[in-house]
């Protein structure tokens, strides 16, 4: 797949999304349904992003692209807040505050991974479906060859057999006359004897 220079634009969009939920409150459930829409549109935007770069930059190198991206805004987060901590209402700076923002960030970047993840099993599940249809086509030609051939073999097996038959009937036949042609002569032979007999006895 061709890697345009543009196809980055969206990496660059989801730092920046990954990066606005800094600002946001740290109480996602305690200020109501307001602030969690925001969280989710930002979610669907990841999402979407993660969708787009499986589109554009492929699965195993948008992957590595949402890797770096989630490190660096991480990275970039941590060290703005750790400055900044005044800004953000953090008088005492505390773990607990930075490991916070970091699962903010981390969540957005799981969710364009689930993005990728989807688009990437619905591209298989349409490059699998031909597959599967020739498959099963095959399977059918084969089905079909197997009957016909077991049809074929079962017209020779009839022809075989109505041969057999008419040969075994002409031998038949054929014994048949040979016996008669035998008794003819028998009877034949038995008659001459007869009448050599008979002109021997006149004779004498």
């Amino acid at each position: 797949m061709e890697k345009k220079p543009v196809y980055y634009l969206t990496p660059a969009l989801l730092t920046i999304i990954i990066f606005a939920s800094d600002f946001l409150s740290t109480d996602l459930f305690k200020a109501g349904y307001q602030n969690f829409s925001v969280w989710f549109v930002l979610s669907i935007f990841s999402f979407a992003c993660g969708w787009l770069m499986n589109k554009t930059l492929g699965y195993n190198h948008g992957g590595k692209v949402v890797f770096a991206v989630i490190v660096a805004s991480t990275f970039i987060s941590v060290l703005m807040i750790s400055i900044f901590s005044g800004y953000f209402g953090l008088s005492d700076l505390l773990v607990e505050n930075l490991i916070l923002y970091v699962l903010r960030n981390i969540m957005l970047g799981a969710m364009a991974f689930f993005g990728m993840a989807l688009s990437e099993i619905i591209i298989l599940q349409k490059e699998n479906s031909p597959a599967k249809t020739k498959e099963d086509d095959s399977k059918k030609i084969i089905e079909n060859a197997q009957r016909e051939a077991n049809l074929l073999i079962e017209e020779a097996k009839l022809k075989s057999d109505k041969m057999i038959y008419q040969v075994q009937q002409g031998m038949n036949d054929m014994i048949e006359r040979k016996n008669q042609i035998e008794r003819r002569l028998k009877e034949f032979i038995a008659a001459e004897r007869e009448l050599i007999k008979k002109y021997e006895s006149d004779e004498d």
